[in-house]
């Protein structure tokens, strides 16, 4: 004779369960069988839905990983299918993830800032972002640390001194200055060539880029990461913009720059901050206002120095800029100046902070910094900032454009470098 005890042991459940079958195979051996056995599960999808799933993922949304997908299929098809039943679809029809999962190496989690403005990330992203057909272009991408909320994205041809003077300039802005910048070492960011100036060696610190200076004037403390995760917050938003954007571009017919730019402007980045954005620890907000008086122009502009000549001109590469006369006629020669091209190409020059001519646009390219030869003594030569001349070849038969203002004359042909800028 076996105890119900033993059986329960025997069969490997508990003994309470062991009591429940006793009660239900008095009834019979049937009595040992689930209830619902061969019956639909209440939760199993239907048929037509499943077949409707599985269409939309083969045409409509072949570019979409599963949540996206499953996200697009409650938002936009009206059909409420969880993530985990459209990757198991997926899976029973053959079709591979989009992309493959690793194992992460360890790296510490740094915590995230109190406030929102605190800190700001940003970064730039070369990619097919229209398609592997299409020529490659990147993606300016600032963010705030504390929320992770997507500060403003924008298309560009590459990366840039000017990519990232145009990107600082929409953030100030759309919601001021940040305290603080974390940033990589790019060249556009950090000087990398390895010249010190008799000065620089005094000051113990090499002079900052063209953005590098932008980012001292407006009192933003510059961060350099060592490695890329150590700025993964904006390296993921970027590995996600490289997902979710480009299917969303895709599913829009969207193949250009501008209408990518205005796309973003006017629809995906409310949408992408309330998926991905999160509320910060304290709600006082760290951004700050521009005070009264700066010329946030003239700081988010590319800098030049230069010597005004005796015909009252600036020369750069292939650009030569006319100084009108100043008050009671006076004549600039001799004067040093500085050039400022802005964001939209135009110029205007600065004589001990008082603008003294302008001059219309011409190409943006990314400055250079290099060994002045025009100092005789090699042992005193210093380093300056070069414009790569962008402007082209004057027509025959036409004359230079003078204003009142001053006029811009273009000495011989230029290489055209960077790109025009994309509203």
């Amino acid at each position: 004779m076996v105890t119900l005890a033993e059986a329960a042991q025997a069969i490997g459940v508990s003994y309470r369960h062991a009591k429940r079958l006793k009660k239900n195979v008095r009834g019979g051996i049937r009595g040992l069988i689930h209830g619902n056995k061969g019956r639909a599960p209440a939760n199993k999808t239907a048929p037509e839905v499943r077949e409707r799933v599985l269409e939309l993922s083969e045409q409509k949304y072949s570019k979409f990983n599963d949540r996206h997908f499953a996200e697009m299929l409650v938002d936009l098809e009206g059909l409420n299918v969880g993530r985990e039943t459209v990757r198991l679809m997926r899976r029973d029809a053959r079709v591979k993830p989009k992309r493959k999962r690793r194992a992460k190496k360890h790296h510490a989690r740094r915590p995230r800032k109190a406030a929102e403005g605190m800190m700001m990330l940003w970064d730039g992203s070369p990619h097919h972002w229209f398609g592997q057909e299409y020529a490659p272009c990147c993606l300016m991408a600032a963010m705030d640390d504390a929320t992770g909320k997507a500060l403003l994205l924008r298309f560009v041809d590459a990366e840039s001194s000017w990519a990232y003077l145009d990107l600082l300039d929409g953030v100030v802005r759309r919601h001021g200055i940040p305290a603080s910048v974390y940033q990589d070492r790019h060249s556009a960011l950090k000087r990398n060539d390895g010249y010190w100036s008799i000065e620089e060696q005094l000051a113990g610190r090499q002079d900052p880029t063209q953005v590098g200076a932008a980012i001292e004037a407006l009192q933003i403390e510059a961060i350099f990461a060592l490695t890329p995760q150590a700025k993964g917050r904006v390296e993921k938003m970027l590995q996600t913009l490289q997902d979710r954007l480009v299917a969303m571009l895709d599913l829009e017919g969207i193949k250009d720059t501008q209408s990518a730019n205005r796309y973003i402007d006017e629809y995906f980045l409310d949408y992408f901050n309330r998926r991905f954005a999160v509320e910060p620890l304290e709600t006082v907000s760290a951004w700050r206002k521009p005070r009264r008086g700066l010329d946030i122009e003239r700081i988010l502009s590319l800098c030049y120095e230069a010597t005004v000549a005796n015909d009252n001109a600036v020369r750069l590469q292939g650009l030569v800029i006319d100084i009108p006369p100043g008050r009671g006629g006076r004549s600039y020669a001799g004067a040093r100046v500085e050039l400022r091209q802005m964001l939209d190409g135009s110029w205007r020059v600065y004589y001990q902070d008082t603008q003294i001519a302008a001059a219309p646009a011409t190409g943006i390219a990314e400055p250079i910094r290099a060994l002045n030869r025009r100092k005789r003594i090699r042992a005193a030569a210093e380093t300056q900032w070069v414009y790569l001349a962008s402007a082209q070849p004057k027509e025959e038969g036409t004359s230079p454009a003078r204003t009142a203002a001053g006029s811009v004359r273009r000495a011989g042909p230029g290489r055209a470098i960077g790109a025009t800028r994309i509203a």
